[in-house]
């Protein structure tokens, strides 16, 4: 399969490897650049696409990464994009149709819901408008950009909308708390240019595919982590820079995991409450027959939510 993946549409991402390649050709140079961390002890640069079914597929280690680790760690959230139209055929992929089984495959594979029926009823003719107005929101505020590209991933890999139409992206800038009016202003201009930096420094850096984590410590040594991989690969990468580095313990009780992130899948709620998988789904299914859960199940699995008081 990786011979494949290696001539392919970049949409057609190899489970195996966990990487979405980029398109023939792009970003082949080496990492140039020695981005250093200030605030925290290790900066993790991370070359991403708001419709990278990898980078969906990675959202259960980096969270809990984040609780374990985050006292140590910053995240550079970076751009890559993976498609920028459908101009070109390769692989056997040509048109949109032809990614829909692909997504269906790859939501089994990484265990997270991912609904591939997007690319017959509304496919997306570029991943360029979601990841520019992600630069765009960066430009508002940080934190809330970080859970708008996760809202933009809901949308895209459970609730099949076109996240390139500017009416999805409008819906997942209010669900956040965005100004949509200086979203909008932010897009057509200072965020096209912050994204083609992301695209100049992708290209510095080599990056070929996505999901690409360096992780920089501030003496400026670097660990790569490239494509999905298991938890412990990410955390190695931490320890490597910091060997010192300790983990917080966080409250695992599922009340507490959703006030910290708002929706998890049963996967993410395995991953970091340390339910065993085949166990998570019932867990979850309890708390929504009590009434403090909802559940959104798609034809791939499903998302909970703290059910909202009326």
């Amino acid at each position: 399969m990786k011979n494949e993946i290696e001539n392919s549409n970049p949409l057609l991402c190899d489970p195996e490897t966990g990487i979405c390649e980029m398109p023939n050709g792009q970003n082949k140079g080496g990492a140039t650049n020695n981005h250093q961390t200030k605030d925290k002890l290790v900066k993790i640069i991370y070359f991403t696409d708001p419709i990278c079914s990898s980078c969906w597929g990675i959202e259960p280690q980096l969270r809990k990464l984040k609780l374990e680790f985050g006292n140590n760690f910053e995240i550079e959230y970076r751009m890559g994009g993976l498609l920028p139209d459908w101009s070109y055929n390769s692989g056997g992929i040509s048109k949109p149709s032809d990614v829909a089984h692909h997504w269906d495959e790859v939501s089994s594979y990484y265990d997270m819901p991912i609904d591939g029926d997007i690319w017959l009823e509304d496919p997306l003719n570029s991943s360029y408008p979601p990841s520019i107005a992600f630069k765009a929101a960066q430009l508002q505020n940080k934190e809330k950009a970080i859970l708008f590209l996760r809202e933009m991933r809901e949308s895209v890999f459970l609730h099949k909308k076109n996240i390139a139409k500017w009416e999805h992206i409008t819906t997942a800038a209010i669900k956040v708390g965005l100004d949509v009016n200086k979203l909008k202003a932010d897009f057509e201009g200072q965020a096209k240019t912050d994204f083609e930096k992301d695209l100049q420094l992708a290209r510095e850096y080599g990056v070929r595919g996505f999901p690409t984590l360096f992780f920089v410590d501030g003496a400026g040594h670097k660990e790569l982590v490239y494509g999905s991989k298991p938890y412990a690969a990410y955390e190695n990468a931490i320890i490597k820079l910091l060997p010192d580095a300790v983990k917080s313990n966080y409250d695992k009780n599922w009340k507490w995991l959703f006030s910290t992130y708002p929706t998890l899948t049963a996967k993410e709620f395995s991953e970091l409450s340390g339910t065993p998988r085949m166990e998570a789904d019932k867990v979850l299914d309890n708390q929504v027959a009590t009434g403090r859960l909802e559940k959104n199940t798609t034809k791939n699995g499903a998302i909970w939510k703290l059910k909202l008081v009326q």
